[in-house]
């Protein structure tokens, strides 16, 4: 099961335009690190470097948190829109 996520996981990273944006200021940072999950990331994110891999896990992460962020406002103003909802299998009804 792991194998199989892997390969969409993977297949939807490098099909996304838009996941490694030119940084405009770069810093010097100091981390200590697990290698073998440095190793790992690179392996699954197909990176040539340790510094590409944390780039592209970054940039995973930004857009995880930007669709989290757009599917919670979906859903408050879906909630507050007055909607009628029926229960055709009443399921909810106690």
């Amino acid at each position: 099961m792991f194998i199989r996520w892997h390969s969409v996981y993977i297949d939807a990273i490098l099909g996304w335009e838009g996941w490694m944006a030119a940084a405009r200021v770069r810093s010097h940072k100091h981390f200590q690190l697990d290698s073998a999950k440095l190793r790992r990331a690179q392996r699954m994110l197909r990176a040539d470097t340790e510094t590409e891999a944390i780039e592209r896990a970054l940039d995973i992460v930004i857009a995880e948190h930007e669709r989290n962020r757009l599917t919670i406002e979906a859903n408050d103003r879906f909630v507050t829109s007055g909607i009628d909802i029926k229960d055709s299998y009443r399921t909810l009804e106690k």
